[in-house]
């Protein structure tokens, strides 16, 4: 794939590398609400969305697992602007209530995603909000998403490239659309669920301010 990568906390360039995880990104900035200070990242791997998100003016802290990811997204931040942690997020002690924005792209089917939305939602600040990009298994009515994420997907791999990441991969998922959608809606009463083309779904919930 074609394209940089940063080399700082402030880029001198667009990082603009691509595959069907970064062309969801602009789903999570969208949600950086004006009051949001502070924002986690579950699962940064090497923080291509961490950077984006400082550059929005907040403290954002990315959480991976992979020590080799951490380092990565370390090197790419020279200037300490991210607080990059190698932990997991399911134990790791973050205060209750201490982030405005809490997001994860590409990584709930790595967790115990019952346990993993529920820690999020304690995680989160009052009227702040989860917002979710992942990957479940297709069923038979997924079928004309998938038919339809093929066609689109070469037209982007021609425009774009592709950028295969280095963090560590989990296929197939242990959820499907339908059962991550009933799950969310049991762990984060109100969740807005959305099926996207890419072979993806989306997940937001807002945390009542009262």
């Amino acid at each position: 794939m074609t394209g940089g990568v940063a080399t700082s906390g402030c880029m001198s360039r667009p990082d603009r590398r691509w595959n069907h995880n970064t062309h969801y990104y602009p789903l999570v900035l969208a949600a950086v609400s004006p009051g949001c200070q502070r924002v986690l990242d579950v699962g940064c791997g090497e923080g291509m969305l961490a950077r984006r998100l400082v550059h929005r003016g907040r403290q954002v802290v990315g959480i991976d697992q992979d020590a080799a990811s951490i380092e990565a997204a370390r090197r790419q931040d020279p200037d300490g602007q991210i607080e990059f942690v190698c932990g997991d997020f399911l134990t790791y002690p973050f205060p209750p209530a201490s982030f405005g924005l809490v997001s994860c792209v590409a990584v709930l089917h790595h967790m115990d995603a019952a346990a993993a939305l529920a820690r999020m939602g304690q995680l989160l600040a009052p009227g702040g909000s989860v917002v979710i990009v992942g990957l479940a298994r297709s069923g038979l009515l997924d079928l004309p998403w998938d038919a339809a994420a093929v066609i689109a997907n070469l037209g982007h791999r021609v425009a774009k490239g592709y950028w295969q990441h280095p963090s560590p991969t989990e296929w197939p998922p242990a959820h499907t659309y339908r059962q991550i959608r009933v799950l969310a809606g049991e762990t984060l009463p109100d969740a807005r669920y959305r099926r996207h083309l890419l072979w993806r779904y989306s997940l937001v919930w807002v945390r009542p301010a009262a």
